[in-house]
């Protein structure tokens, strides 16, 4: 019988897709012809120059694919979709490189303030939001979207919603990672804490966040396993969550649709609760929930262990999510933000210490039984090092909530310090972590490239985030006490430039251990570059074998 033939024709998303870009292209060219300022022209040319490459891969891809759509599954086995999750894990190696090397060196400006050399686009003060938002948002980001999509097809035994949408995920994310960081070095910023990017970027990543949602909710609702695994629960949280911040803190009026500049709705004491109402739950649910998903599921799979009590795992789930959301205020003691809602963001931040802690022992203990692993796989070690971090973390902030606390540690490197236990030793490690594992996974390789790098990687990280968080421990709790230090007359016992002084010794180490931590990094990409390249390729399940009447 003659096979069928099926008529090739582009599909709806296919055609609107490219219609829609095509219009952003020509939109883009006509705001960077009215634009009001160089930046949002310099964004406007980006735009369409991103717009016409969107184009040219959809029409490629077009081209190059069977007239039929990629089969649901194959041989009853779901025919899973991993491209858009390999560009998100090379990415995330990418960003991480490039984020950790610009904090060395703010880190560097801040011990020899010279290093900016008089230029502008090499200020602390635009390099800074350039480091938290291509660390945070761009490494963590990229990580958790890579992840978010082999998990959520796993554990659904599905293939990924849509075939462009995954696709229109990770590249339009990139592409507001673009923009906010050029931003950053030009000029263009509402100076919001974890909040910089101007209204079009905001509207941008609106766009790609709403896709995103739209994604992960399809593939859960087609999968083929009946039960939703706990780690999309805790993604899900992330997305949704992170959403509703986005919108809530970032509402502006642009003082022109053809400049960069706007002014946020909200103003004095309600901006500052919406802000850290953000902030403190950019932490919450980007940088903790999201990575818990991915504690859920990388840590028993490394381990080959089941997760040590599902049952804990739901209960952590709710009542993580119940208390997060109204911790914000512990970053306004003191201000002219009500005393109750003070004392509100205190108490709920001490009780959120007990579901954290949960998910810790939940974590830790899935090794029972395999800890011996520990001693031969130092990406395990990495996972569990990092979830360890996670109840130091989650110990010390809410006991730096509590209003006698905060008064001698906030706005000192104290902050600073707990800050980066929790994003380097927390965050870092777990995604360091996850890419080791999904690399071999991905490109089909047996194993790593070296389980030595690793090791090597995990003892200068590790080294390095104790060098940098012990001196900024050190140095917070000096400069809290300068601070409060009066003489017998009443007077303030050193001036503002003493303390400034007294820091710099503390401000050195802190520049080693980043450095010690940038040398991890890049010794995790050239062994994930090396994975790739050289990688022993994984054995194939065997073919049963032919009867002789085949």
């Amino acid at each position: 019988m003659a096979p069928s033939m099926v008529r090739k024709t582009m599909t709806f998303g296919e055609g609107g897709l490219a219609f829609v870009f095509v219009a952003t292209a020509l939109l883009s060219i006509v705001a960077a012809a009215k634009a009001h300022d160089a930046p949002f022209a310099f964004h406007a040319f980006l735009a369409a120059a991103a717009s016409v490459a969107a184009v040219f891969l959809i029409f490629r891809s077009y081209f190059s694919r069977p007239a039929e759509l990629p089969a649901q599954e194959i041989d009853g086995k779901p025919n899973y979709d991993d491209g858009a999750t390999k560009f998100a894990t090379i990415a995330a190696v990418f960003w991480g490189v490039a984020g950790f090397t610009v904090g060395l060196y703010i880190a560097l400006e801040l011990a020899y303030p010279w290093l900016n050399f008089d230029q502008a686009w090499l200020n602390f003060g635009r390099l800074r939001p350039l480091h938290t938002s291509a660390v945070i948002f761009a490494f963590g980001g990229n990580a958790l979207i890579a992840s978010s999509f082999w998990v959520v097809q796993r554990t659904c035994r599905t293939r990924i919603a849509g075939r462009l949408a995954p696709w229109f995920v990770v590249l339009g994310y990139n592409f507001f990672i673009v923009i906010a960081g050029t931003g950053y070095l030009l000029g263009v910023t509402q100076s919001k804490e974890y909040a910089e990017p101007e209204w079009y970027a905001d509207l941008w990543l609106t766009i790609v966040w709403v896709v995103y949602l739209l994604v992960y909710l399809g593939t859960i609702i087609k999968r083929k396993e009946p039960h939703i695994y706990v780690a999309n629960w805790f993604y899900l949280a992330f997305i949704v969550t992170i959403a509703v911040l986005h919108l809530g803190n970032n509402p502006a009026i642009p003082v022109s649709f053809f400049g960069s500049k706007s002014y946020i709705v909200w103003s004095g004491v309600q901006d500052a609760m919406f802000q850290w109402w953000y902030g403190h739950n950019a932490v919450g649910f980007f940088l903790t929930a999201g990575f818990l998903g991915i504690m859920y599921y990388f840590v028993p799979k490394r381990a080959e262990r089941p997760v040590y009590s599902y049952r804990l795992s739901i209960v952590h789930f709710w009542a993580l999510i119940f208390l997060y959301i109204w911790a914000g205020p512990h970053h306004l003691h003191y201000t002219s933000l009500p005393d109750w809602t003070q004392t509100l963001g205190m108490t709920f931040s001490i009780m959120l210490w007990m579901p954290s802690w949960g998910g810790m022992i939940n974590g830790l203990m899935t090794l029972s039984g395999a800890w011996d692993k520990l001693r031969t796989d130092p990406v395990l070690r990495m996972l569990v090092v990092s979830v360890a971090f996670y109840g130091m973390s989650t110990f010390e902030g809410p006991m730096m909530s509590i209003k006698a606390v905060n008064s001698l540690s906030h706005y000192t490197d104290w902050t600073i310090g707990h800050v980066h236990s929790g994003a380097l030793g927390w965050v870092g490690f777990i995604s360091f972590g996850t890419v080791y594992c999904m690399v071999p996974w991905l490109w089909q390789k047996r194993q790593l490239y070296s389980l030595k790098l690793v090791n090597w990687h995990f003892w200068i990280a590790t080294i390095g985030i104790v060098l940098y968080v012990s001196a900024m421990w050190v140095s917070g709790i000096l400069q809290g006490l300068m601070w409060r230090a009066y003489t017998s007359l009443g007077f303030l016992e050193y001036s503002f430039i003493e303390t400034v002084e007294a820091m710099h010794p503390f401000y050195a180490i802190r520049a080693l251990g980043g450095f010690l931590f940038v040398i991890g990094s890049l010794i995790m990409a050239y062994n994930v570059w090396m994975t790739i390249r050289s990688g022993e390729p994984a054995a194939l399940p065997a073919r049963p074998a032919m009867q002789p009447a085949e």
